[in-house]
């Protein structure tokens, strides 16, 4: 090429001013040599002798054409001391800038991980911190930046998909980035501030004092193929020679010396990754650990980052002796978010989407990884949440409603993973393509999927924990997989090496054992194998001796058939449920047998969660009505518990409630209360002292609080726009929130109106106030001998029960005076409002339930304007008609009595008083009274 080349001219004023972009590099260049490699090397030797990047241009990019040209400059003959290492440090960004499980993505190499990279914590905490969270002090985990800052020697510990590899990946591309004067990929970004939540207002830097060292990664399952024969051959020169192969296949092998002086004089950072992927035999692992302790004895300027499986180091013969240990915690909400703010970020960026689809997706996916607790709980580990996002970007911007058809193409994308071809070293140093399982193996990849269906059945079946993966022995897998092989030469010696260190659908947890990344997929994995054999029986007869362990696997393997047949949903209900229920399902005397309660609460789920309960078949007709009386029968009979009873009650709700007294206005009960006195107030209590007696006439008080489909009938009937929508959201059979005292007087004037000929004169429809709520809830000195309950058009026709002593009167709880857990709806046991009837035990002396928990109730009663201190305070005053006044000033809190789901147990006591604002809370509903109003 002519020397006086005006093109060529042109391009070394503007090298030698620093004023070229990238776009006019390479449109340059092209000129010059047609895209020819002599060109292009020509010219990236000029860019790397003067030390200069093109990314250090104001004006300039830095992208994977600038890493290329550095990498093509220092592989020319005669290199620079200074190209070669700028080769070196781009070679080892292009390697670490990549996104796992995008593997087969023609578009991959877009997508880097720097660009979705979410800052990692751990388990230690910062001794001294000033985050407040209301009156709790947050904890404060240090990242693995602060971590590694804080030891020379660390070792960082996880599960499989927890981020550690990529922490390794990230910090050689931070410090190769820094070194090469890249933009973005630096120290900067690296030790970027973490506002780990909103109450967090001073942000720091993560710390590091070290600056920019040389990077150095090393995957530790290649060098344990390259070891010496025995430990006493390794020297600090076993690790140098293996960083001379990788060297040596990058055309950069006279860097050797060059790093090897930059270790000993400035040190750098050993990135040591992968020590639970290098197998046992042969003794290499000790052999790792020894080669590793003398590199660190030789090079002790630098620092060292170590990653591992956490069980496989918690064994003693894995530790590296001066390490200190750190564990990795899963992603928090905070991360969760972030890293989908990121990643679709990067898919507008990447025009795979348009921003606003980008920010729509972004929104769903963060939705729903706060309420389906099934997303949340994969969502922790970075690996999963990433799998997750890349299904719902490939996927139209949706996830998949059932979990079953998340976990189904979840599982593929991991077994592409696990199964897809890698390279390895050869025993003569070269680096060849390791052949995939199916074609190592060969046998066809569905083969391999039914293996490993059976064997995550067999996994948890015989699991003896009710949470967390089962433990595969490594033997046990090698030995399914062989037996599934058409190859008779397979060895096992070398299978097991083979999936050793494998990651994705089934990865080693420590030495010899495997497991699946998550729970769930354990579960996917053996309802797929479940529904191929023997479907339904074996599963059913599993779920109904072992609910708890089967309980998931039934519902996954009913969508799974479902998907194929709706007749296979209602085949598994009605093996799940074959027998009518005995007696009156409403009867709460009657016994259930366990295991026909939990197959019938089983075969509801899944009708609820699979079938379309708007068109049902008429031949399905009848197994519908079983496997409702069934759930109304759970519902009333304690023979389940309270978190299984709440389960039935929604069922119900979704199958159809068919209880007027709970789905209808005009099919409302009430319950007797005599006139008479009672025990008031709480001598113990903080705003319900004195106790002392109160003399009130009689009245009739609803059996339960007004529910969700008596409230939706209200607005329905009268055309009205409810001030809160979310009070016509939930369950039809629970009871109504998120109401204002305005509009439970509405309700009340309604009804009111509705029954005006129906019930008897005289006769007033209005809210309790506190000291009928609390006689209602208490009882009298004196109570019905049994309670008498009638709709509001039979009360007149009501045969009212003589009167006998009450042996409780100044009771606790509606029930007595020992707290019952599985008695009432609080403490967050269940987490929300509960279908009303599930309490029978809850019954208060005039046949009312659930005066405690489910939800705060409403009372005409006032309280006063400081919701902290009431203005009306005991003892009662019947009398003083400013008590009750309805025309109050809307600033004059209302008195609440009874707690709801999440209360502890004091604010569930009889006697409990609490202030309530006009305009309402989520989790307050009312119940009402008819009586003959006092002049």
């Amino acid at each position: 090429m002519d020397d006086q080349d005006p093109t060529l001219q042109r391009l070394r004023r503007l090298l030698a001013s620093d004023a070229i972009t990238q776009a006019e590099f390479d449109q340059l260049t092209a000129t010059l040599g047609g895209g020819s490699a002599l060109a292009a090397g020509q010219n990236a030797q000029a860019v790397a002798e003067r030390g200069m990047s093109i990314g250090d241009n104001a004006n300039g990019t830095f992208n994977t054409g600038t890493l290329i040209q550095y990498i093509e400059a220092g592989k020319q003959p005669g290199a620079s001391a200074d190209a070669l290492r700028k080769a070196y440090l781009a070679r080892l960004m292009q390697q670490c800038d990549q996104v796992s499980l995008m593997a087969g993505d023609e578009r991959a190499g877009q997508l880097r991980l720097s660009r979705v990279y979410t800052a990692l914590l751990t388990s230690a905490q910062a001794e001294q911190h000033t985050e407040i969270m209301g009156k709790a002090r947050a904890p404060h985990y240090l990242s693995v930046i602060d971590q590694l800052n804080q030891y020379p020697k660390l070792a960082l510990l996880g599960d499989p998909g927890s981020g550690k590899t990529c922490v390794a990946h990230i910090l050689a591309l931070s410090m190769a980035g820094e070194a090469l004067h890249a933009p973005e990929d630096n120290l900067e970004r690296l030790t970027a501030p973490i506002q780990r939540h909103a109450a967090e207002k001073t942000l720091k830097p993560q710390r590091w004092d070290h600056g920019p060292l040389l990077p150095v990664r090393i995957v530790l399952r290649e060098l344990a193929a390259e070891l010496p024969e025995t430990e006493d051959d390794i020297d600090a020169d076993t690790l140098l020679d293996f960083l001379s192969d990788q060297l040596q296949d990058a055309g950069l092998n006279e860097f050797l010396p060059n790093l090897k002086q930059e270790l000993l004089e400035y040190g750098g950072l050993i990135l040591l990754d992968g020590l639970d992927e290098v197998p046992d035999a042969l003794g290499r692992r000790s052999r790792i650990k020894r080669a590793v302790d003398t590199f660190a004895q030789t090079f002790h300027r630098c620092r060292y980052l170590a990653t591992s499986r956490t069980y496989a180091y918690q064994q003693q013969d894995w530790k590296l002796r001066g390490f200190a240990e750190t564990q990795l915690l899963p992603f928090q909400p905070w991360q969760i978010e972030a890293f989908v703010e990121v990643w679709y970020g990067q898919m507008a960026a990447l025009q795979r989407l348009t921003a606003t689809d980008s920010e729509d997706r972004a929104e769903r996916l963060k939705s729903a990884a706060v309420d389906n607790p099934r997303i949340r709980e994969l969502a922790e580990r970075p690996l999963l949440l990433t799998l997750i996002a890349k299904l719902q970007t490939e996927k139209g911007g949706n996830l998949p409603e059932q979990p079953e058809e998340l976990y189904a193409r979840a599982v593929d994308l991991l077994l592409d993973e696990w199964e897809r071809t890698k390279s390895r070293r050869t025993a003569y140093g070269a680096t060849e393509p390791e052949p995939s399982l199916a074609e190592y193996l060969r046998v066809g990849r569905d083969r391999i999927r039914k293996v490993l269906d059976k064997l995550a059945f067999e996994a948890h079946r015989d699991q003896e924990e009710a949470t967390g993966t089962a433990n595969i022995a490594g033997d046990r897998m090698v030995a399914a997989l062989l037996a599934a092989a058409q190859d008779p030469d397979a060895r096992p010696q070398r299978l097991a090496e083979y999936l050793s260190h494998r990651a994705g659908l089934l990865s080693e947890h420590g030495n010899g054992v495997f497991q699946f990344p998550h729970r769930t997929f354990q579960e996917y994995l053996a309802a797929c194998h479940l529904t191929d054999d023997d479907f339904p029986e074996q599963l059913v007869t599993l779920a109904r001796q072992e609910p708890n362990r089967w309980r998931e696997v039934v519902r996954l393997a009913a969508a799974k058939a479902g998907r194929g047949s709706a007749a296979s949903i209602w085949l598994l209900a009605e093996t799940l449920c074959p027998t009518p229920v005995e007696g009156d399902p409403l009867e709460t005397a009657l016994p259930l047998a366990e295991a026909d309660a939990w197959g019938a609460l089983l075969a509801g789920q899944v009708l609820v969660e699979l079938t379309d309960l708007s068109r049902i078949a008429k031949r399905d007709e009848g197994k519908l009505n079983r496997i409702r009386d069934w759930q109304l029968a759970i519902l009333r009979r304690r023979a389940l518990p309270a978190v299984e009873r709440a389960l039935a009650g929604r069922s119900l709700g979704m199958l159809g409630d068919p209880r007027p007294e709970v789905m209808t206005v005009d099919g409302m009960q009430f319950c007797w209360v005599p006139a008479g006195p009672f025990w008031m107030g709480d001598n113990n209590g903080e705003h319900c002292k004195p106790m002392h007696q109160v003399d009130l006439p009689e009245f009739w008080i609803s059996r339960y609080p007004v529910t969700v489909a008596q409230w939706h009938l209200y607005i329905t009937e009268t055309g009205y726009k409810t001030d809160n929508a979310e009070s016509l959201q939930g369950l039809q059979n629970a009871p109504v929130t998120s109401i204002s005292l305005r509009e439970v007087l509405g309700f009340c004037r309604w009804l009111a109106s509705r029954w005006a000929h129906q019930i008897p004169k005289g006769l007033q429809l209005m809210l309790p106030s506190e000291a009928e709520w609390e006689k209602a809830a208490r009882g009298g000195i004196r109570v019905p001998e049994f309670p008498t309950v009638a709709s509001a058009i039979d009360i007149s026709t009501a045969v009212l029960q003589q009167q006998v002593n009450n042996p409780l009167s100044q009771r606790a709880y509606p029930w007595g005076d020992e707290f019952d857990a599985e008695s009432m709806n609080t403490q967050g046991i269940i987490g929300n409002t509960s279908a009303l009837g599930m309490y029978p035990n809850s019954r208060s002396p005039c046949g009312g339930e659930e005066f405690a928990g489910n939800v705060w109730e409403w009372t005409r009663s006032l309280w006063g304007v400081d919701p902290l201190r009431p203005t009306f305070k005991y003892p009662y005053q019947k009398k003083a008609m400013a008590r009750e006044n309805l025309r109050a000033k809307t600033n004059m809190n209302r008195v609440i009595r009874g707690g709801s789901w999440d209360s502890r147990r004091y604010k569930v006591l009889c006697t409990n008083r609490a202030s309530g604002a006009n305009d309402g809370l989520s989790d307050l509903g009312f119940r009402i009274v008819l009586k003959v109003e006092q002049g």
